[in-house]
Formats: C-alpha cells, structure tokens, sequence
C-alpha cells in the first residue's frame, strides 16, 4: 500500500480557491473523482504522495505548500494600479503571479548581462513625472523610438510590429503571451490585466497580454511605455475609465502619442457622421479601439462627460476579446521572451557562457530546438 500523505485539508482547500477552481474543475484536473477530493478537503482521507504532487501541480502550487498550517502570505511583487469603478481589483490570480514573476526572472538574467556586458543606464527611463506636459512625454517618447505620426501610411500589424521593434532598440524588454509560459490551458485574463511594466534604468520591461483584442494592445503598449518614461513599475488594465491618477497620466500620454491632437481634433471636428460611425472610423484610422476614441475625444474637450459616459458604457459592452489561434511556436516563443532577451540568451549560449540545458528554462523552450528559435529570430 501507497504510503499516505498527511495534508492539511484546510491548506488545499485554500490551494484551489487561490487557483479559481470549483471542486470538479480541481478533480478534472487532477484525474480524480469530485468526491475524492471533497473527502481530502474535509479531512475524511488522505491522497498518497504521488496523488498529491498530481494535485498540487494541478492547482499551480509547490507540493510542499499542502503541509503548511496557514496559507503563506503571496503579495503582488509589483505595485497593482488597477482599479474597477474606482475601487481596487479581488486578489490577483496565481496565472498573473507566475506571469509576473516569470518575467521577473528572465529581466534578473537580462540584468546580470548587462551588468558583465558594462552597460550604461537608459536616459529616457524616469525622464518624467506624471504633472509633466503630456504632450512633451509623447514627443519625448516618439524621438526616442524614432516613429513619426500615424498618418493613415501603415496597417495596424506594421504600426506595431514597428513599435515595438523601435522600444526594443531603445533597450526595452517587450514581452507578450496570452497564456502563462507555455501552458495553453492557463488562458491570461483580459478582464483581470491588460498590462504591466517592471521599471529599472537598465533593462525596463513591458508585458503586453496578448489575449487581448489588437487594437487594445496597441494602446496597453503606449501605456506601458509611458509608466517607463515615468519611471513607474505596477500592474494595469491600461482602461481608460480608470481614475487613478497614474494611469490617468499614462492613458493620456498613450491616448497622444497614437492619436496626437493636431491631427485627432481636425479629423474630429469636420466629420459629419453620427457619433458611432465616428467612433468607428477614427478608430481604424488610429488603429485603436473605440473606447480609446471616446476617452480621447472626452481630453481633448470635443464630447461632454455625459456624453461620453452615455457611449463608453455601450462600447465597453461590445468589447470583447477575439479568439486568437496557436501560431508557429517558434516565432511565438521569440515574441514571448522579447527579441532583445531571446538574442542575448542564445548570445550567452553559443558563447558557451551558458548551459543549454539552463537556455532552454530561460526561454521556455526545448534545448535541441534552440537553433529553431534563433533562425526564426533571423527573419
């Protein structure tokens, strides 16, 4: 007979519910029985140690958790600027902690680096705080990343293909995943996080889910830069509803660098369309949503605040995240980890400073197949 793992049921109880999970969703996971489970959470029996490390890698914990006598502290490592009608988001999802802290381990790597490599610190990273002109941050930024206006000359995948190939260049980490690492089962939450940013004067890092709709994740990238400009580390949901005022600054700053107000107000101002068709035409001219319209059009004095609150309601109701498909894993895994990264990584590698075995945790990808990766870097 298995020997028995002596769990403490209320700490699985707490296991699953930190994972989001009901008692089947658990079980499913786990290949056991509802029943099974509902047995070990109520101290009636014990899982064998094998069934244990099965459950706890199904819930998205260390196995060494199911033994604690209270549930550990799990503070967000980064400061959490969302709100929901003004008020702060539920407790963050253990999908957005391991997302956070993934990424947070390969901008360590990326550090120690840099710091052999005697690099110099970013100029433009905290060149701002968030009572500078809003207008002056988003020039700043677009001398920086070297992209004129948006005149209608580009498609949205070009326009941000070209940003963020320009924020690279600048010496920013841009990551972007639907999903935590490689587990297509652990879908990124839209509704939970659009965004975040990991500030530091050498290697900031932006993480864009990519679960959400393409033209939010335009705007999500603007605004994410713009927390580096300010030199501002925290999660977002990067709405334009939210009324805190660091995000209100960085919704501005990203609201003019992708729609500036020389070119947004004329375009607005001589429509004749009803205010939807508007919405809808200047969001494709823009390449953003048409919540980002509204919410710019509101800044810029062109609607009132009931108005604007009248038609975001009706937007953000017909907001809804597209399906996205699975793509070539390859060229995925270099969009994951960042470009920038992904190159120093396999740098290190056939430098033979770095094991293969460890760049491939790195970058989340088998070790035999790093050639792959760094071919479909050179396209």
């Amino acid at each position: 007979m298995s020997a028995k793992a002596h769990i403490n049921p209320n700490i699985l109880r707490w296991m699953r519910e930190r994972g989001g999970l009901d008692v089947g969703d658990a079980a499913h996971a786990a290949s056991i029985s509802p029943d099974q489970l509902a047995r070990w959470e109520a101290g009636e029996s014990q899982p064998t140690f094998l069934q244990a490390q099965k459950l706890a890698q199904a819930l998205h914990a260390p196995f060494g958790y199911l033994f604690l006598t209270e549930p550990p502290a799990e503070n967000l490592p980064l400061p959490d600027l969302r709100t929901v009608g003004g008020a702060p988001v539920p407790r963050p999802s253990v999908d957005l902690l391991d997302t956070i802290r993934l990424s947070l381990q390969r901008q360590a790597w990326y550090l120690d680096h840099l710091h052999d490599e005697g690099a110099d610190p970013l100029p433009f990273v905290a060149r701002f705080a968030t009572d500078a002109p809003v207008r002056a941050v988003a020039a700043d930024m677009r001398a920086v990343l070297g992209i004129d206006v948006e005149n209608g000359q580009r498609t949205w995948g070009v326009y941000f293909r070209q940003l963020i190939d320009a924020a690279e260049a600048a010496g920013i980490l841009v990551m972007r995943s639907g999903i935590v690492g490689n587990n297509t089962h652990r879908r990124l939450d839209v509704g939970e996080f659009r965004g975040f940013a990991i500030c530091h004067p050498l290697a900031p890092l932006v993480f864009i889910n990519s679960a959400d709709a393409p033209a939010a994740r335009l705007f999500t990238l603007m605004h994410e830069l713009a927390h580096v400009w300010v030199g501002s580390s925290g999660i977002s949901n990067a709405s334009p509803g939210n009324a805190r005022r660091e995000e209100v600054f960085c919704n501005a700053v990203a609201g003019e660098f992708l729609a500036p107000h020389d070119v947004f107000t004329p375009l607005w101002t001589a429509s004749t369309a009803s205010l939807p068709e508007r919405l809808a035409e200047l969001a494709q001219r823009f390449h953003v949503s048409r919540l980002v319209i509204m919410r710019r059009a509101l800044d810029l004095g062109l609607v009132d605040h009931a108005t604007y609150l009248q038609h975001y309601q009706v937007e953000l109701a017909a907001f809804r995240d597209k399906p996205g498909g699975g793509g070539n894993f390859y060229r995925n895994a270099s969009v994951k980890n960042s470009k920038r990264f992904a190159r120093a990584v396999l740098a290190e590698t056939l430098s033979g400073r770095l094991l293969l075995r460890d760049a491939g945790r790195l970058l989340g990808v088998q070790p035999g197949k790093l050639r792959l990766l760094a071919g479909e870097l050179e396209q």
